[in-house]
């Protein structure tokens, strides 16, 4: 016996309704929505945010957990996700439970690998947060230069 696999597709919400991203901003207020923040200073976690072709918000999905200082993103799982959903484009985001946020070279590489990954799939990492409780920092804004850089 051979499974096939097939692929089939219902969306639960009208295009019409999807809230729009815009910006870094716009993110950040959905993702302190559907952040555990009795969590958000004690263990690293990693969400994305699937996008449409017009920066509407489809879905929220929960990518990993981990501990105080990391959490493992696997991009085989990322990818998975929002070709599954059909989206266009995501972001990623991960709080840092200590609350800077500052980028550190793991971030700033995990960014690159998804952004190369991203340009081949033609599914583009719109952005990358870090976010604490107060605040967040976009990776692609404010490290432009350095992901220009092979790190």
């Amino acid at each position: 016996m051979i499974e096939e696999v097939k692929l089939v597709y219902l969306s639960k919400t009208r295009a019409k309704d999807r809230p729009f991203i815009k910006t870094a901003k716009d993110a950040f207020d959905i993702l302190m929505k559907h952040w555990d923040m009795h969590q958000i200073e004690l263990l690293e976690e990693c969400k994305m945010l699937l996008l449409d072709s017009r920066l509407r918000l489809m879905s929220i999905a929960s990518i990993s957990k981990g501990g105080l200082s990391g959490t493992t993103v696997d991009p085989r799982i990322v990818f998975s996700i929002a070709l599954k959903r059909r989206a266009t484009r995501f972001i990623l985001a991960h709080n840092h439970p200590s609350g800077s946020l500052e980028a550190s070279k793991t971030d700033i590489r995990l960014t690159q690998k998804f952004i190369k990954a991203g340009a081949i799939l033609d599914i583009p990492v719109e952005d990358h947060l870090i976010i604490t409780k107060d605040n967040y920092c976009s990776i692609i804004d404010d490290y432009s230069e350095a992901l220009a850089l092979e790190i």
